[in-house]
């Protein structure tokens, strides 16, 4: 039983997406219980992905290797998961702030986080503050993770806190912000929780959010 959950996380680690599949499928079919499947083989293996490319060991492509093997896997169990009313560990709301394009970044930190058990709606990219508020509105949302990629869509961040503030929402959420010019005083300056340098730090960053 053990040896099929390594199976799953060394799947996971070296990015071995159809593998991963029925991998869990067998564990399944097995009678492993799908709670350990997603927190040993799968949560497991994203946390040392997060290290390994914290140590260097690991760049943007593997880590996006393993985020898309852990996905195939988490198909699988998703359906199960919510048979057993597995809570997530926070709900998170992404986007690429109204102007920017950009989506690799934001990707990368949307299955970084799946894999550490948020439960994540991707708003996609040129997302306005109104859809942010909006999504916001309908509830069920602890973090807003925002964008940027250029210096000139970066106040668009800001202007997204200015509309969850206008609208009575900014207490009710966190918001971290990250992209390439993005820096943490910019987060102290316009009034975000908290930023991240890269997908890996973002996950620890989420998890700090939550608690705090």
């Amino acid at each position: 039983m053990e040896e099929l959950v390594k199976k799953i996380y060394n799947g996971v680690l070296e990015g071995q997406h159809k593998q991963v599949a029925v991998d869990v499928q067998a564990a399944l079919d097995a009678g492993l219980n799908p709670v350990l499947v997603l927190n040993e083989g799968m949560i497991a293996a994203m946390a040392e992905v997060g290290r390994l490319f914290e140590v260097g060991e690991y760049y943007v492509p593997e880590m996006l290797i393993s985020a898309r093997a852990m996905q195939t896997g988490l198909a699988v169990l998703k359906p199960l998961l919510k048979e057993a009313d597995v809570k997530p560990a926070g709900r998170v709301i992404i986007g690429t702030v109204k102007g920017d394009l950009h989506d690799i970044g934001k990707n990368l930190v949307a299955m970084m986080l799946e894999g550490a058990g948020f439960e994540i709606k991707d708003m996609g990219t040129d997302v306005s503050p109104e859809k942010f508020v909006e999504t916001v509105k309908g509830g069920g949302v602890d973090i807003v993770a925002l964008s940027a990629l250029l210096t000139t869509t970066m106040p668009n961040m800001k202007a997204t806190i200015d509309a969850l503030k206008a609208a009575g929402l900014r207490e009710k959420v966190k918001v971290m912000i990250g992209g390439a010019p993005v820096t943490d005083s910019y987060a102290q300056q316009i009034g975000a929780d908290g930023y991240s340098p890269d997908a890996s730090r973002a996950v620890n960053l989420a998890k700090s959010l939550i608690k705090g």
